[in-house]
C-alpha cells in the first residue's frame, strides 16, 4: 500500500469511528488519565511537604527526586515487572500484563514530575509570601492549602506535562502490558507493532490521534501559564 492510500485509509478509520480503533484509543487515554491522576494525589502532598519540611538529607531527596524525572521509561517498566512477576514480592497479585500493571507503571514515570514542579513551585511562592502568610498564622503545614492554590496554573501545567509524557511512552507499558490484543494494546505500543507488520493505516491513523493529543496538551499547557502569569500580575 502507498502512503497515499495508508492516508486515507488511516483518516477513514477516525472518521467513521471504528469499534476497534476506539477501544485503542479509550484504553490509553483510561491508562494514562488513571495515572496522572493517581501522581497527583500522592505528588501533591509529597512535593508540598518537601517544599516546607527542613531535614537532614532534605537535599539529597531533592536532587534524587530530580534525577528521576528523567527516569528512563523501559528502567521503570522492569522495576514493576520485577515487582509483579510471579516472583516478585506482589506476584500473587496477578497483576502483570494487565492495564493496571500499565497504569502502576506510568505513574511511576509522572509521580517525579510532579513532586518535583510542586516543591520548587511552593518553594518560590513561600518565599514571596512568608511575611505575609506568617502574618496570618499560616506557617508550616498549615501555609500549603494556600500555597497550592496559589500555584494552581503551574501545576496544573506540570500535570499536562507529566500526561504528555505517559500518554507517548512505549517502553513500560509494553514490558508490563504485553500488548495483547483488545486488553492491553495501547496506541503508542499498536503504532510500533503495526509499523512493524506493515498495517500504516492503522499505524497512521492512532498517530494523527496521539499528534492531535499532544498539540492539545501543549495549548492547554501555555494557556495554563499565560492565565497563571496573568493572575500572578
Amino acid at each position: 500500500m502507498d502512503v497515499t492510500s495508508a492516508f486515507v485509509e488511516a483518516f477513514s478509520l477516525i472518521t467513521r469511528l471504528d469499534p476497534g480503533f476506539l477501544a485503542i484509543v479509550g484504553l490509553s487515554l483510561k491508562v494514562t488519565l488513571t495515572a496522572v491522576v493517581l501522581a497527583a494525589l500522592i505528588g501533591l502532598p509529597l512535593g508540598a511537604w518537601l517544599a516546607m519540611a527542613r531535614f537532614p538529607g532534605r537535599s539529597a531527596l531533592v536532587i534524587t527526586i530530580n534525577a528521576l524525572m528523567g527516569l528512563p521509561p523501559v528502567v521503570a517498566g522492569l522495576i514493576v515487572f520485577l515487582l509483579l512477576s510471579r516472583s516478585g514480592p506482589l506476584g500473587s497479585w496477578g497483576l502483570l500484563f494487565t492495564p493496571t500493571a500499565m497504569v502502576i507503571a506510568q505513574t511511576l514515570l509522572v509521580l517525579p514530575i510532579v513532586v518535583s514542579l510542586t516543591r520548587a513551585t511552593l518553594e518560590e511562592l513561600w518565599a514571596e509570601y512568608r511575611d505575609h502568610l506568617t502574618s496570618l498564622g499560616l506557617t508550616g503545614l498549615r501555609a500549603i492549602p494556600t500555597l497550592l492554590w496559589d500555584g494552581r496554573f503551574a501545576l496544573a501545567t506540570g500535570l499536562l506535562a507529566g500526561f504528555g509524557r505517559a500518554s507517548a511512552e512505549v517502553g513500560a507499558v509494553l514490558m508490563v502490558g504485553g500488548n495483547i490484543a483488545h486488553y492491553t494494546r495501547t496506541m503508542t505500543t499498536t503504532i510500533a507493532l503495526e509499523t512493524s507488520k506493515g498495517d500504516l493505516p492503522l499505524a497512521l491513523g492512532l498517530g494523527i490521534v496521539l499528534m492531535t493529543l499532544t498539540l492539545a496538551i501543549n495549548a492547554a499547557a501555555y494557556a495554563a501559564s499565560r492565565v497563571g502569569a496573568r493572575y500572578a500580575g
